[in-house]
Formats: C-alpha cells, structure tokens, sequence
C-alpha cells in the first residue's frame, strides 16, 4: 500500500477527474456534500471553503494504492475500512470528503478528494505529510496483512511523475553500476554516459569527503535519499571490497600474469592519487595565529 498526496484550488478538476467515467470510475462514498452530480459535489465544497478564505490550496487529494497481489481480497468494504483508518491517522477528520474506485488499472486503487477547510473552518494541516503518510502506510500494510514489495526494483519507473521518475532512473543505475565498478572515478565516468552527474561534499576548506549527491534533468538528490545503501562510505566500501576480490582473484589464478601486472600498475595509480590529495589537504589547512595572552599592566 503506498499514499500520494497532493494540494490545489480546484475543487471541480479534483471531482471531475476521480469521478471520470473513462477511468470506471465507482463512487464509494461521500460526507458532507450532495451527491447529485457533480456539479453539486463541487458546489458543497466550494460553500465550505468561504468559511476560512485565508487556505489558498483548500483541495486535498490522495491516491491509495495496492499491489495486485491483494486485488481478490480488497472488495469495496475493505478499501473503505482502510480509507477509514487512513484518513484518520492523518488527522483528515470533521471534514467534507468523497471516496472513489478507478478499474482502470491492473492495480487496485481508490482517490480520495477532501475539503483542507474543515466543518469549523480550520485547516487541515499538511505539514510533514508525506512522511507521515509513508510511516502509516506500512503500519496499515502490516496490520491488514497486505503485500509488501520486496524493495525499489519492483517500481514501474515509467509511471511514475517528477522528480520520483528521475530519482528511481539513478537508483537503478547504481544498483547496476557499483558492483561493477573498482573505484569512484570508473563509477563516475560510468555514470557520466547516463547523464549522471556526480557531486562531492567535502569537509570545510579540504578534500576530505563527507558526502555525496548526483544530478540528473536538473534535478539533485543525496546519495542516501536515494537509498542508504547509496551513501559515499557505503558506496566507497563496496568499491573497495570489489577491487579486493579481484585482486583475490587474480592472485589465486597463476595464469592471470597480465591481470596481475595491470592491479600493481592500478595500485600505484592509486596510491599516486592519494598522495596528491594528501598534499591538497594539508595546503587547505588553515594556520591558526597564536593567540598572545594579555598580562595586563603591572602598578
């Protein structure tokens, strides 16, 4: 089960779009609007919004939706129970609200559009709630006994919207390009043919590195935010251990006189590297002037 929530001012888009006929559309249910039509639907929450002017993206909409393993048990009193559960765990209560089901995906789903104006006329807060909204997704998963996607290789990157479509494109490519790879700089130029750019974060004024981000279609992530397996010492270790096992490798087979030449020439290479960040760093050292201590006058 994953949420996705979005804002906006339109109540009409928001109702004409979850209520599209082209989608097999199912109305589930509604509180606190009429249910004619809708027109009258978009009406209802329109009236309520005028009861606090001040929200000027009053439209709540969220998608849920579930994996097709668990498409025979989600009949439309399920869907409903956990919509229920959902909603209120959010803290999306004492408010106008419409529930609908789409068939018009293999995956089961169902939106929900909600008035961020609730029946007093305060606003629904939405501060921090993606991340809330992850965190009880999974609780409700467990506790409903859904599916659980063994990890991000499941994703269909083709459906998904900016900047989530750019950020799963990287992870995949790191997924296969580390274990391939010996060292950052293969890592980089590997990444450089997919159109990835590789940024450094470095430790004040020196080139010792601290972290480590990657750029794609303007858009800029943070290794770890991509996966905390994408961290630059987790990605520095695994580089590492790669070279290692090749050298173990090379070493334990005779006939590899030419690999093993090429690891000492790579290892001086290397070595030859660190040395001249050495150098950088310690010609980024800052001197500190020494401070003198002031006696004060002798009477």
């Amino acid at each position: 089960m994953i949420a996705k929530i979005t804002t906006g001012g339109d109540f009409a888009g928001a109702v004409d779009y979850i209520l599209d006929p082209k989608k097999a559309a199912e109305l589930l249910m509604g509180e606190g609007v009429r249910l004619k039509n809708t027109n009258s639907i978009t009406k209802s929450f329109v009236a309520q919004t005028e009861l606090n002017s001040r929200v000027s993206k009053p439209v709540g909409h969220i998608s849920l939706d579930f994996s097709v393993q668990d498409k025979a048990k989600l009949n439309n009193e399920f869907l409903l129970k956990i919509a229920d559960d959902y909603l209120n765990k959010m803290g999306i209560i004492n408010t106008q609200f419409i529930i609908a089901r789409h068939y018009d995906k293999e995956h089961p789903h169902i939106h929900i559009v909600f008035n961020r104006v609730n029946n007093l006329g305060k606003t629904i807060s939405n501060k921090n709630d993606r991340y809330r909204s992850e965190k009880i997704c999974k609780e409700l998963t467990r506790k409903n006994d859904l599916y659980f996607a063994k990890g991000k290789e499941n994703v269909n990157v083709h459906r998904l919207k900016e900047p989530d479509k750019t950020k799963y494109e990287i992870y995949n490519c790191l997924k296969e390009l580390v274990p391939k790879c010996k060292d950052m700089d293969e890592l980089e130029a590997k990444l450089n043919k997919e159109g990835i750019t590789v940024i450094y974060k470095c430790r004040g004024n020196t080139n010792v590195v601290q972290g480590i981000s990657f750029t794609k279609n303007d858009l800029k992530f943070n290794g770890s935010k991509i996966d905390r397996q994408f961290s630059y010492s987790k990605i520095k270790f695994r580089l590492d251990e790669n070279k290692r096992q090749e050298y173990f490798a090379v070493i334990d087979n005779p006939s590899l006189d030419q690999a093993f030449y090429q690891l000492i020439k790579e290892g001086l290479l290397q070595a030859e590297k660190d040395e001249e960040r050495q150098r950088r760093r310690e010609s980024y050292q800052r001197i500190k002037p020494v401070k003198k201590k002031n006696r004060g006058y002798r009477m």
